[in-house]
């Protein structure tokens, strides 16, 4: 018997939709759980390591960056493999890559591990989507994202508070290996419920060169973000390793505008409505994704919360995303898809704004709050985008179509987390600077404080001659702390206006809706 949706269907009735979603969401949700667990263990890897948070972040970014590559393999994989054969593929490339970044003896190493464990995350995200869409009928497509939307967030609302746990409980290396028995799960529903492969005729071409030249460009653009606080922007290194990037994109753009089997079909961007969602997507994914790193390191490094504590501030926004998307998804039937949007960027960027007046201070369930406004306007967000762009494409784009969004919402996500740590160190420079101009002897503040510190260290036994020095110490750790929250808090600002610049393609998107109905 032919193991299509249909032959499916008849062997298994109207739970069939239900058994595909449990085989194909466990998969995509023991992926994305690494993706999530990995950013509270940033300050744990800057720490085994002895590396910066411009380096320590690639933990996240090189994960992101190859994830962001994998959603073009979809189409391609779905024709050679099926859909089947592809999952399995994918789950068994994913847990190589895990094996590598748990036994990592060094940064680079680690970078390798997260480098395949992304291609595989990010290829089975279209798969599964597409699959999930194929098996609703037409009329309650915007019901089938927010289930699509509801299951995938199950791993970024419990994923930090597990890494968490592990971290203080085992080490940073245990993260990587809580997501195997899910991936065991997720490989055998995956044999009996995932539809097989129907098309007969030749594997088609893969376009190998795009691929080189998209990871190729990727690597170089990331890397120079990454590293242009510490080379300096405009010196010789940093200006060719952008020079790199930006040209080995336009090669990819070239590419695949020539070939006859590209990677990205540039003509799905015709469909306005499809593109008007794209750029939604975009824009939605450097906001969320910057969010999504920014607020676990916040509450560590700023706030000193332990891992645990950091990863617990985080699961009521996640609980909450999964109650909520069973709702919006059912609103996206219903309401018209751009004002759904906009109503839940406007939601996000408050999120944002009210997380850059945190600081050390801040009451843990003040976190909480602020993280869940935030959370509450992807779960208007997604399934409404989701639905809108897929909604406008033919049966036989979806494949493509599926893979696009994908990939420019990953794209966006990725290059923001290390536009994000490279803003944020500059303005922390920035402020460090600025607060130590104002450390003289005129500042009694200061002078205050250091008399303080001196009274302290001589109750304390120690000798008269280290009374000064650790003093001086402390001041420069104050005005370090102190700067490093503006700077956080300014990188927060900046989240925020992503959110409501968000609101062009918005209201592009309502527009060209309009203007396909009529």
């Amino acid at each position: 018997m032919s193991d299509s949706v249909e032959a499916l269907f008849e062997r298994y009735g109207p739970a069939y939709r239900w058994l595909m979603i449990a085989a194909g969401m466990t998969g995509v949700s023991a992926m994305v759980l690494s993706a999530t667990i990995a950013n509270v263990a940033v300050p744990s890897v800057m720490g085994a390591f002895g590396v910066g948070q411009d380096q320590a972040q690639w933990l996240a970014t090189a994960f992101l960056a190859t994830m962001t590559a994998g959603q073009l393999l979809n189409a391609w994989l779905v024709a050679a493999l099926g859909q089947r054969m592809g999952y399995m593929a994918l789950i068994a490339v994913f847990t190589i890559g895990t094996a590598i970044a748990a036994s990592a003896p060094n940064m680079d190493t680690l970078a390798l591990g997260r480098v395949i464990q992304g291609f595989a995350a990010g290829a089975v995200q279209p798969l599964v989507l597409v699959t999930v869409f194929s098996v609703f009928p037409p009329n309650r497509r915007g019901t089938a994202m927010g289930v699509y939307g509801m299951t995938i967030m199950i791993a970024p609302g419990i994923g930090p508070v597990v890494g968490g746990i592990a971290i203080d409980t085992m080490s940073w290396r245990h993260i990587f290996l809580i997501p195997l028995p899910l991936l065991a799960i997720a490989l055998v529903l995956g044999m009996f419920f995932m539809p097989g492969k129907t098309e007969k005729g030749p594997v088609p071409r893969f376009d190998w060169t795009g691929m080189a030249l998209l990871c190729a460009s990727l690597f170089f653009i990331l890397n120079g973000i990454a590293d242009g606080q510490r080379n300096g922007w405009t010196s010789d290194k940093s200006v060719l390793t952008f020079a790199a990037g930006f040209g080995l994109a336009a090669a990819f753009v070239y590419s695949q505008l020539k070939t006859d089997s590209p990677l990205l079909d540039f003509s799905l961007f015709r469909n306005g409505t499809f593109a008007a969602a794209v750029m939604v997507g975009v824009v939605f994914g450097a906001g969320n994704f910057g969010t999504s790193y920014a607020i676990p390191v916040f509450v560590q490094t700023i706030m000193g919360f332990t891992a645990t504590k950091a990863g617990f501030a985080l699961v009521p926004a996640g609980l909450m995303l999964m109650v909520l998307f069973g709702i919006t998804g059912r609103l996206a039937d219903l309401v018209p898809n751009h004002w759904m949007i906009m109503v839940g960027l406007s939601t996000f960027a408050l999120g944002a704004i009210l997380m850059a007046g945190a600081d050390v201070n801040t009451a843990f369930w003040t976190v909480v709050v602020f993280t869940m406004i935030g959370r509450f306007g992807q779960s208007l967000i997604l399934p409404a985008m989701n639905a809108s762009a897929l909604r406008a494409l033919t049966a036989e784009q979806l494949n493509r179509g599926s893979g696009a969004i994908n990939f420019l919402r990953q794209l966006g996500g990725a290059t923001s987390v290390s536009v994000l740590v490279a803003f944020m160190e500059m303005r922390t420079q920035l402020y460090s600077e600025a607060l130590t101009a104002t450390q003289t002897s005129a500042n009694a503040a200061s002078r205050e404080m250091l008399q303080g510190v001196g009274r302290i260290l001589n109750e304390s036994g120690v000798p008269q001659a280290m009374h000064e020095p650790g003093a001086l110490h402390y001041l420069g750790q104050v005005v370090h702390a102190q700067a490093s929250t503006l700077g956080f808090q300014d990188g927060f600002l900046a989240l925020a206006a992503v959110f409501v610049l968000a609101m062009i393609p918005a209201w592009i998107l309502g527009r060209a809706r309009r203007s396909t109905d009529e």
